[in-house]
């Protein structure tokens, strides 16, 4: 089968429901003609099925429980909120849910309405008579429009499936807490576009520190350690590749995401030594400021809890 088909992708699949087992998650990096590279990522202590380490979890404070019968549902909702940078716990039904809540302390809990036994209106009520879980925001999700009935029981939103991943994402950032390390650092030699960022970036509530050229984007880069940094390439001194690189050879600054915003067009060998170092590169002009937010929030929050899993496994 190998030989004519080129491998079926059980080897794979098997390794993930393992490692999803043991409370990891495997992520895959794939670049057309240079190959993929899978990263396999193991809590250091025990963990049970599906579950990552409670003390993860709370360091990285960005965490959605998904109660949920249908195991399609569920997975469907692990897939797209761990891509949108979030950590996901999954529950199978209302008892379940309720105990993963008690012990685990989410920052918000999806929850579907119609399930065998306990269903999602008796985990509800449940949930909001516990003083340790009666804080938690609680989005409904169910295939009938109940919201009075939903706000009625103290629920902080209402989705109808089939769920619409916008408006899902909207009710998750507006629930979540605030992210441990919001701010951003702009680097741009140019006054407007620095004035013009930081209004869209103080708008979504973030803070927003200002560098008008490279070597003082780095001074500010030791004074304050941001949680993203946006660059311009085009400065005078130290352009943003010199800034990257000085960036990447600190072993204490390389993991800080940076996000390049230029109208200068790119070539192969330019886009090659921006490669390690940037997440996203955006031409100025040619995106809706929506875009550049919402790949704000997500590496944000992706930072966030990475950092969080680094401090708890050591």
């Amino acid at each position: 089968t190998t030989r004519k088909y080129g491998g079926t992708g059980l080897g794979l699949a098997i390794s993930q429901r393992f490692c999803e087992l043991l409370g990891g998650h495997i992520s895959v990096e794939s670049e057309l003609g240079r190959g993929a590279r899978f990263a396999l990522r193991l809590p250091a202590g025990p963990a049970r099925a599906g579950v990552p380490a409670a003390t993860a979890l709370g360091e990285a404070g960005r965490t959605v429980l998904v109660i949920d019968d249908a195991l399609a549902m569920r997975d469907l909702m692990k897939r797209f909120l761990e891509k949108e940078g979030y950590s996901v716990v999954l529950a199978a039904n209302g008892e379940e849910g309720l105990r993963l809540a008690q012990e685990l302390r989410p920052s918000v809990i999806t929850l579907d309405v119609v399930m065998p036994g306990m269903d999602g209106w008796s985990v509800l009520t449940a949930l909001k008579s516990c003083a340790e879980t009666a804080a938690i925001p609680v989005v409904m999700i169910s295939m009938d429009e109940e919201r009075t009935r939903g706000r009625a029981h103290a629920a902080s939103d209402y989705l109808v499936k089939p769920i619409d991943r916008q408006r899902l994402t909207q009710a998750l950032d507006r629930l979540m807490p605030a992210t441990p390390d919001a701010t951003v650092l702009v680097v741009d030699d140019d006054e407007l576009s620095r004035r013009l960022m930081r209004r869209n970036l103080e708008a979504d509530g973030l803070t927003v520190i200002e560098a008008p050229s490279g070597s003082e984007g780095l001074r500010a880069l030791e004074e304050h350690r941001p949680g993203l940094v946006i660059l311009d390439l085009l400065m005078e001194g130290l352009d943003g590749f010199g800034f990257v690189e000085a960036m990447q050879a600190r072993a204490d600054l390389r993991d800080i995401p940076v996000i390049v915003v230029s109208s200068l067009s790119l070539n192969p060998e330019e886009r090659r030594r921006l490669r390690t170092g940037v997440e996203a590169i955006l031409t100025k002009g040619a995106f809706a400021s929506d875009d550049l937010m919402k790949e704000v929030r997500h590496l944000i929050r992706t930072s966030a809890a990475q950092a969080g899993k680094e401090h708890s496994y050591g």
